[in-house]
């Protein structure tokens, strides 16, 4: 798969016309996803500005340090039609931001996480124009995925799952956390992703805390063991995948009995998905099985958050969200049992809504792992 597929020129035209759709005059995006989604540059976030330029109308400009120049030459960002403008160290940059807009502005566009010191700069270099949140454009662009993007999610998927296919070379009693999740990260380098974004392992009573990490805690045998652990590929792509498993001898009855819940509730939640339904029923459909079995409590979050170039990206599935699902939405699904204090257990799937149902990005098995 090619970049030019994934970060095809027509982006740019489309962000433009959203822009001019939402009353604003620019979209002004410092180092993030937005950036690449419409560029393709996977610029370097630092106090030295680069910011893409993208008017309601008009030539895009990248204005970037002088010593990053290379880097934005060279990636896709010239082939999407947008100008390169670059600034030395020592001289003031966002002249250069006002010069590419080419004229007064009323409203702009900021990424949504865009540094406060860069915020704060654009303020004073066009001191006239209110800012909104560039999000409020892209969001509605970036929420359906392309068949490109899809593939790009499958891959790195595929190449999270053989991660996991693995894990009975690290995972034993007697190894800490910590020294687990040290092979971990390795095996997710080497299966292709260029970043390792989190690898949670944690065991026993660890596993009751949903954003647990790692711990120098030794694992018990019999121990369950909530393995969540995702990473970057070189498409800018992201993988996000928890399994639980076994760490030898014999599991507690209670963890057995709704660890069964669990797997029923989310087989139950990817078996919802098809377009139309709402990202709060999708929930529910996870959370109905669980709280029917009286572990309603122990499900302390969401089911579900979209996927792409971010981590957590829209769309979520979360009571109260009552917008549909529609094909090309791509997201987790991932409920949990947290029982403070003794042991915890979640699952989680990437999948994709299509016209007629839904596609699992991950494929190993969902049953306890004994190992």
């Amino acid at each position: 798969m090619g970049l030019d597929e994934l970060y095809p020129p027509d982006r740019l035209i489309a962000a433009q016309r959203a822009t001019a759709a939402a009353g604003l005059d620019a979209l002004l995006l410092t180092p993030g996803s937005d950036l690449r989604y419409l560029t393709g540059y996977d610029a370097h976030a630092g106090e030295r500005l680069t910011c893409l330029v993208l008017p309601a109308e008009g030539e895009p400009t990248l204005v970037v340090p002088r010593l990053e120049r290379p880097a934005a030459e060279a990636s896709p960002a010239p082939a999407t039609g947008v100008r390169i403008v670059d600034h030395v160290d020592g001289t003031d940059p966002y002249p250069l931001v006002v010069a590419a807009l080419d004229g007064p502005v009323a409203a702009v566009g900021l990424a949504d996480r865009m540094w406060a010191e860069q915020v704060l700069g654009l303020r004073a270099a066009l001191p006239d124009a209110a800012q909104r949140l560039a999000g409020e454009v892209l969001r509605e662009l970036r929420i359906r995925k392309s068949p490109a993007e899809v593939a790009a999610l499958a891959e790195a998927g595929a190449a999270i799952d053989e991660v996991h296919l693995r894990m009975g070379e690290w995972l034993r009693p007697g190894r800490t956390e910590a020294e687990v999740a040290t092979d971990i990260a390795a095996a997710i380098r080497a299966v292709g992703h260029v970043t390792v974004d989190f690898v949670i392992v944690a065991a026993g009573p660890n596993g009751a805390s949903p954003h647990h990490g790692t711990s120098d805690r030794p694992i018990g045998v019999g121990e369950p063991v909530v393995v969540d652990i995702g990473g970057t590929m070189a498409s800018g792509y992201r993988s996000d995948c928890t399994r639980t498993y076994l760490a030898g001898g014999s599991a507690p009855a209670d963890f057995l009995d709704y660890y069964a819940v669990l797997c029923d509730a989310q087989r139950a939640a990817v078996a919802a998905v098809r377009p139309g339904i709402t990202g709060a029923a999708a929930d529910d459909a996870a959370r109905a099985p669980i709280a029917a079995a009286g572990y309603g409590a122990a499900f302390l979050h969401r089911t579900g958050h979209g996927i792409g170039l971010d981590g957590h990206e829209e769309p979520y599935l979360v009571a109260g969200n009552d917008r549909p699902l529609e094909a090309g939405m791509a997201f987790s699904i991932e409920p949990g049992i947290y029982l403070s204090g003794r042991h915890g257990a979640r699952i989680e799937d990437i999948v994709v809504c299509t016209t007629d149902g839904v596609q699992r990005l991950n494929t190993t098995p969902t049953e306890l792992i004994a190992l």
